[in-house]
């Protein structure tokens, strides 16, 4: 570590994670609990932090510790506002954050969605994560630090970034695409924004730009609210029916009322029939209905006849955030 407070400080903010998982077990690699190990200890276990830093200094916060299969609005909020915090600062010149695996596309494309465009078009926002345990064996987690930290210091480097396996995807593009290989993370049709090569970053395209459409602008009442809208995802396969969706827009007493559905439609955002009905049903009660597409890759190409709004090429699970925060500021 380095005290001179005069050079530029890298931020680590901590949220648990595989990375931060244990097992009794160093063999074993899928059954371990996640979020044991606090990030202050990730980053000591770290060889050869201290050359990629270069002088500068690095901090750390442990923003949560859960395992992101759990991770929900409340952590959300905070890990946004303690970003939005140090990349305020001058003296911080990027932001790392350590993450599960499972959920860490959403966590990315929220903190692209909300982060101020001055901020995170100027500094990178650097996600990590690992797909084995801090107690294995082989633990991947050191070196995807290392290269997160590497990408944050990469000169021009900006956006919201996931850095696993060598890789740096976009917050837009990346998706988990294997349940348990060490490069479990895809960016589509769309390629990475870069490989980092013994702590090299070779760029492949621009590094990601915030665009207004993306709710900068709100980013004090989206990080205030406790009131979430509801918006659900359903999937259409043969044979669906639009039963759940019905069963969707009964409301219980004491649960919150469906503002919007986003439907994970076959190829080019097909629907079956009975599922589509359902969903007309819903629009008219208005509810949002916005169609995305179960496809790993592609998007959905809007029609002249199309009844249901598309996705914008957002995976369903980032449509869903997108339509929430949507429906937050009407």
């Amino acid at each position: 570590m380095v005290s001179d407070q005069n050079l530029k400080k890298i931020v680590v903010l901590g949220t648990g994670g595989t990375i931060a998982g244990t097992s009794s077990d160093a063999s074993d690699n899928i059954g371990y609990t996640a979020a044991q190990v606090g990030v202050a200890q990730l980053l000591a276990e770290v060889p050869g932090l201290t050359g990629v830093l270069a002088g500068h200094t690095l901090l750390s916060e442990q923003v949560a510790q859960v395992d992101s299969k759990d991770m929900g609005f409340v952590v959300w909020q905070a890990l946004a506002q303690r970003v939005r915090h140090h990349l305020s600062n001058a003296d911080v010149a990027a932001v790392v954050v350590t993450h599960g695996t499972d959920t860490l596309e959403e966590t990315a494309f929220f903190l692209q969605s909300v982060l101020p465009a001055a901020l995170i078009n100027a500094k990178p926002v650097v996600l990590t994560a690992a797909m084995r345990p801090a107690s294995s064996l082989s633990p991947d987690g050191p070196q995807n630090l290392l290269d997160a930290v590497a990408v944050a210091l990469a000169t021009g480097a900006h956006g919201v970034v996931a850095v696993c396996s060598g890789t740096v995807h976009s917050a837009l593009d990346v998706q988990k695409s294997h349940t348990y290989r060490l490069d479990a993370f895809s960016s589509g049709d769309a390629g990475p924004v870069a490989y980092v090569e013994e702590g090299q970053l070779r760029l492949l395209r621009n590094w990601p730009i915030a665009h207004a459409e993306y709710l900068h602008e709100a980013i004090e009442k989206i990080l205030v609210t406790v009131d979430w809208p509801r918006v659900e995802i359903v999937m259409n396969y043969a044979g669906g029916s639009g039963a759940v969706v019905d069963a969707m827009l009964q409301t219980a007493p004491g649960t919150t009322a469906l503002r919007g559905v986003v439907v994970a439609a076959t190829g080019n955002g097909t629907l079956h029939v009975d599922l589509e009905a359902a969903l007309r049903r819903a629009q008219a009660q208005g509810v949002r209905v916005v169609r995305a597409s179960r496809c790993a890759n592609g998007r959905v190409l809007p029609t002249a006849v199309a009844e249901f709004a598309h996705s914008a090429g957002l995976s369903p699970v980032k449509a869903r955030i997108a339509l929430m925060l949507d429906l937050m500021l009407r």
